[in-house]
């Protein structure tokens, strides 16, 4: 079995397109993606599953109803199953994702920006 590194940076370099995750690898039965990131996203929440976003350059601000935060570089932030939730950034960022196999970037909410997340 061989075991290799894998580059964000590269994996990041091979695509331009926003709002559509690129597998990059699996874990158990999670996928690992890069996902660049610009303008806002649509109001949307997974029933299912939490939502990890880990931030590998610029600044993401994620609305909640109630309140929103900015997720900066080498930060993260987990958004609970459930919750009501829109990235956005007014540049671009980059970010890894970790979330199950099969889940819908748009969540509940479908639309123009829901994405088949494809393989890097």
């Amino acid at each position: 079995m061989t075991v290799d590194v894998i580059d964000l940076r590269s994996k990041l370099a091979q695509f331009a397109d926003h709002w559509a995750p690129r597998r990059v690898a699996r874990l158990n039965d999670y996928d690992v993606k890069v996902v660049r990131i610009l303008g806002d996203f649509v109001w949307h929440s997974h029933e299912d599953t939490d939502e990890l976003f880990l931030v590998v350059s610029g600044d993401l601000t994620i609305d909640f109803r109630d309140h929103r935060i900015v997720v900066g570089p080498g930060q993260l932030c987990i958004v609970p199953r459930g919750v009501e939730h829109r990235p956005r950034a007014d540049a671009e960022v980059t970010a890894l994702l970790i979330e199950p196999s099969g889940v819908v970037n748009t969540g509940d909410a479908g639309g123009e920006l829901t994405s088949v997340t494809q393989d890097l």
